[in-house]
């Protein structure tokens, strides 16, 4: 079927075409028809075409489904993940419409699911608030599945449609009656963009669990009938039961502190804000923020509002009541934000988000509405709850004294970042190019493993930090033990952005930072201190995509003259048969401590096992792990800030008992143990 097209929807591409004109004239221009342009550039639809991106496509649909919710029409969304590869998503709302659309004449489902910026969330008609603003989310989805089809349930009838591609497959049509409302769609991800096509239940799970907090009216439900996994996801306390889950496995020193209502403007405008929070035993600060259900990562205008309304609210109650004793202290914002822990979610009509990505709100009306329910909701409670108003300045006075202890050391920090490069870390072996974007430092993992990759690594744009033994956990310790670190002083150091408030992200002196250990259980420990530092100190880097992890071969492989290198037991024994079948022969297999002995074997395939990164010279530590052209390193990046935040706790945190059930829980999975 033909697809009629709009100036403004159709994006240009210039095609190189040899002529006269050198190449470019009016034959050179091309429009992209439909969704093919989604098809050329997916990344700037749905991020990347990797195992995120795959499960982005999830959310887009997913969303529609919770924006129906929103509107008051939906109560109950089922996500499931089939066995042949794809996923289904089903609600009880009020189903698209499926009549002809007045301006392009066919089904208006078609134009929605085939559409580019097409949908109910331009005026407010349909939906007051919406995460989806763009109009581009489940026709991407469409475009970027091999098969997929849509049926709606509405006015007594059920509709079906299917695509291609993104193509229509046929009209719109009546396949039966239907005695309730909604839309099913199911779509089969396509395996010519994307580099993965499995669904992990996991990651699906996290998302869903977190919409379902959020909304507490809202019944989710997962089904993945690959392992039989059936979980509902209700949450009738909203925010409260949201707090709660994330601070499990700390100690609460009171029951979560909730504040809701709908700020009213002078325009006549309505901005529902709800804000819940309390204390733990901690000493680091979680705050998750949402607006329209949309995660804002790195917070924005109604992170600011509550921040400010906190500080200056408590602050108040402490002088009215004089709990502050003495002139010696003065409470501020990093006093109160100590083991604190809030969840955030703001509703609003016309949401200006900075960027594509929707990670931070620019709207300044809605700080002065979160400002003000904080401050007049906080007071009344304070006003009524006198011992825990007081239980929180007394945390609020034990970590200003904790931010004084530490100002010594903070300061020593800050003005040996702020020198030239003689005063970094006397064991960073520096790189000579001077432009932070093209260089990188290794993080790595003892004296040892450090001297090869000082040998081994590229000099102009690679940099290597050895550390000597496991740095501190960050996730136990306050600020002055932290600074006390030898192993942590130098990474603050050597990178140069210094921390808390103080942070600048612009002065990092290198584009990529890569944390390197051993691929055994102490190099895992290793890497999990050190991403409980990042997390906690350097979070904004994470969110940047500045971190990353080396991934070192697990052995080495020979044949003769030719050495082959593995990273996993699966990829080692790939390596194996392919020289079996090259040799059109039965060859040995010799391993382990065998392999010495057996040098001058040129018949059998000899296997050695790194037990660290210091058994390899500097030779096979370039080739393997630090050659950017053939090396592989993991980005580490932050899906779920609420599960990325319960996890450290779980793993590095006070609780035993909360981590021995996870370790239980999850042992099934952990391959290449050693111990």
């Amino acid at each position: 079927m033909a697809q009629e097209t709009e100036l403004l929807e159709m994006p240009l591409e210039s095609v190189a075409q040899a002529n006269d004109n050198g190449g470019y004239n009016e034959d050179t221009i091309k429009v992209l028809e439909g969704l093919e342009a989604v098809r050329k550039r997916p990344a700037m639809y749905i991020g990347d075409i990797s195992e995120r991106g795959l499960h982005h496509l999830i959310n887009e649909v997913v969303d529609n489904s919770i924006d129906e919710a929103l509107a008051g029409y939906a109560r109950n969304i089922t996500i499931s993940l089939h066995a042949d590869g794809s996923c289904s998503v089903q609600d009880d709302g009020r189903g698209i419409p499926v009549g002809p659309h007045p301006v392009k004449k066919i089904s208006t489902l078609e134009v929605v699911m085939c559409t580019l910026h097409a949908g109910g969330k331009f005026e407010k008609s349909a939906y007051k608030v919406s995460g989806g603003l763009h109009g581009v989310g489940v026709s991407c989805v469409n475009a970027l599945s091999v098969n997929m089809h849509t049926e709606i349930r509405r006015d007594g009838k059920v509709y079906r449609q299917d695509y291609s591609r993104g193509v229509p497959q046929g009209n719109v049509r009546e396949i039966g009656e239907a005695k309730s409302t909604g839309t099913f769609q199911r779509f089969y991800p396509d395996p010519e963009i994307f580099k993965t096509l499995e669904f992990k239940s996991d990651r699906v799970a996290d998302r869903l669990r977190e919409l379902a907090f959020l909304n507490p009216q809202i019944v989710i439900r997962l089904r993945d009938e690959r392992d039989g996994r059936d979980d509902v996801y209700h949450y009738p306390g909203g925010l409260v039961d949201f707090v709660t889950y994330v601070d499990e496995g700390k100690i609460a020193l009171m029951k979560p502190i909730m504040l809701a209502s709908v700020f009213k403007g002078d325009d006549g405008s309505e901005t529902p804000v709800d804000v819940c929070f309390q204390y733990n035993n901690s000493y680091n600060e979680t705050v998750l923020s949402y607006v329209n259900n949309i995660n804002t990562i790195e917070g924005g205008t109604h992170v600011s509002g509550f921040r400010s309304a906190l500080t200056r609210t408590l602050n108040a109650y402490a002088t009215k009541n004089n709990l502050v004793k003495g002139d010696k202290i003065q409470l501020t914002g990093e006093d109160f934000r100590e083991g604190l822990t809030a969840a955030i979610s703001v509703k609003v009509g016309e949401p200006q988000f900075e960027g594509q990505t929707k990670t931070k709100l620019g709207n300044g009306e809605t700080e002065s509405a979160v400002r003000s329910i904080v401050n007049d909701q906080l007071t009344a409670f304070l006003e009524q709850n006198p011992p825990i108003g007081k239980k929180i300045i007394d945390k609020a006075i034990l970590a200003a004294e904790a931010r004084i202890a530490a100002r010594k050391s903070r300061e020593m920090v800050r003005r040996k970042s702020a020198l030239e490069s003689s005063a970094l870390p006397g064991k960073l072996a520096d790189c000579s190019i001077s432009t932070p974007e093209d260089c990188e430092i290794f993080i790595v993992e003892g004296d040892s493993a450090g001297g090869s990759a000082k040998q081994g690594r590229d000099r102009r744009f690679q940099a290597i930090l050895p550390l000597r033994g496991k740095v501190l956990n960050v996730q136990k310790a306050r600020l002055p033990k932290v600074l006390e670190n030898e192993e942590i002083r130098c990474i603050f150091t050597a990178l140069g952005v210094g921390f808390g408030e103080d942070f600048d992200i612009t002065k990092l002196r290198y584009g990529k930072v890569i944390l390197m250990a051993d691929a055994d259980v102490d190099g895992s420990h290793i890497r999990t201190l050190l991403l409980t530092f990042f997390f906690n100190y350097m979070h904004p880097l994470i969110e940047a995509g500045k971190i990353y992890i080396a991934q070192p071969p697990l052995y080495k492989l020979k044949k003769g003259k030719k050495e082959f290198y593995a990273y996993n037991d699966a990829e080692r024994d790939e390596i194996i048969g392919r020289i079996k079948k090259e040799s059109g022969a039965n060859v040995e297999i010799i391993s382990g401590e065998e392999v010495a002995a057996a040098n001058g074997n040129t018949s059998g395939i000899l296997i050695s096992r790194f037990k660290g990164l210091g058994e390899m010279n500097p030779e096979q530590l370039w080739q393997t792990t630090m050659n950017t052209e053939t090396r592989t390193i993991l980005q580490v990046s932050i899906e779920s800030a609420a599960t990325a935040s319960k996890l450290f706790e779980t793993l590095m945190g006070d609780q035993v008992e909360p981590r021995r059930e996870f370790i239980e829980r999850n042992a099934q999975y952990v391959k290449n143990l050693d111990i």
